[in-house]
């Protein structure tokens, strides 16, 4: 801490203390009511605070989630608050969260998911190009066993792995044309096949 920290740090506690006395005395005969409502207010902003760092573990449960509906074999998806569609697919047996992208042509798995499904990000040959918003990324083609959504099930999927960094896997055109009917309906998407 400076010097110039240090003289602020002061000026600080005693411009609060000045604040704190004069409300002190000028609400002396209401000092229980004062405290409550201090206390009050306390929780509100300890609440507050809580509730915004936790927002991120809790968005997923409180938010809605994709419905499916097995014996209709249509999956409903609904639009998240950033305007995408996310969906959680199995992948070789391990659900994986994906970001829904009609503007994809393939299946694009991150380094990290192709990984947590059994394949191994350092021994793929990345020998394609894929074209991004973010310029041209190399690629490595990838076979995955089993793609499913609750009943639906697709076997021997062409995908492809993405050298560079993503913050979700892709799920594109290659995957969402094998369904009957793409309908976005309000601000849900339904799939069905």
């Amino acid at each position: 801490m400076t010097g110039d920290d240090f003289g602020r740090l002061i000026y600080l506690v005693l411009l609060g203390s000045v604040i704190a006395g004069y409300f002190l005395l000028s609400n002396r005969h209401r000092l229980g009511h004062v405290a409550q409502q201090a206390a009050i207010w306390g929780l509100i902003f300890i609440g507050a605070i809580a509730g915004f760092g936790l927002w991120s573990d809790i968005r997923h449960q409180v938010a809605p989630s994709q419905t499916v509906f097995g014996e209709e074999r249509r999956i409903e998806v609904p639009r998240a608050p950033d305007g995408h569609y996310y969906m959680t697919v199995e992948v070789n047996g391990t659900p994986l969260h994906f970001v829904v992208d009609t503007g994809a042509t393939d299946v694009v798995l991150t380094r990290k998911d192709a990984g947590r499904v059994g394949l191994d990000p350092e021994d793929l040959q990345y020998f394609g190009e894929a074209h991004t918003a973010n310029g041209t990324v190399r690629t490595a083609p990838v076979r995955l066993d089993t793609v499913a959504i609750g009943p639906i099930v697709d076997r021997n999927l062409r995908a492809f792995v993405n050298a560079g960094e993503m913050h979700d896997s892709l799920l594109g055109m290659a995957y969402l044309n094998r369904f009957e009917r793409i309908e976005f309906v309000r601000d849900r998407m339904i799939l069905t096949r």
